[in-house]
């Protein structure tokens, strides 16, 4: 199904029995990324990919969803709270008072409606009320619409959380938010 740019959606906490449906989405979405490893190569990923439920299982995580008026699931992001709780390779966990975003998906019929933006801004609030002071993530060159979205959105290349996930490069954003416009 295709949707129109101005179709309603709403972002919320995802709900356990969205859990399996969600992790399906999100292995799909990176599935279909052109020059990303795929299940084949990173199996592991994978499988972390669509354990939602275990994610969700971490208090330190929580995941949100963009939800259509007709209840179908758009896309997906986890917040992170606090980047100790990040789960990612490289020196990310060290950066502190900060919040992280990862595992953004949006499902190629939702694209162009500015879904990944709407749950970007829902974290970026949660880290708001958290009075984090800046919200970092990973992205590759391989995603290059995310890429883009969050250059838009004020993130600022942060290279001191750059690594590598077997040959991919990871390349890691933050935006302060004490700054933010």
């Amino acid at each position: 199904m295709q949707y129109a740019k101005d179709s309603k959606y709403s972002v919320r906490q995802a709900r356990p029995e969205e859990y399996p449906s969600l992790g399906k989405l999100i292995a799909e979405v990176y599935a279909g990324i052109p020059g990303f490893p795929g299940p084949d190569r990173q199996p592991e990923y994978f499988k972390m990919l669509r354990e939602v439920g275990k994610r969700a299982a971490n208090t330190a995580i929580r995941v949100f969803t963009a939800v259509s008026d007709s209840s179908e699931l758009l896309g997906s992001v986890d917040f992170i709270q606090d980047m100790r709780d990040y789960g990612s390779a490289g020196t990310a966990a060290s950066v502190p008072d900060t919040s992280g975003i990862r595992l953004l998906a949006v499902s190629p019929a939702a694209r162009g409606m500015g879904v990944g933006k709407a749950l970007t801004r829902y974290c970026l609030d949660q880290a708001r009320a958290l009075g984090r002071s800046r919200v970092c993530l990973h992205t590759t060159k391989s995603m290059q619409t995310a890429w883009i979205m969050y250059e838009r959105m004020g993130f600022m290349r942060f290279p001191e959380i750059d690594f590598k996930q077997g040959t991919l490069e990871v390349f890691g954003f933050c935006l302060n938010l004490k700054i933010e416009m």
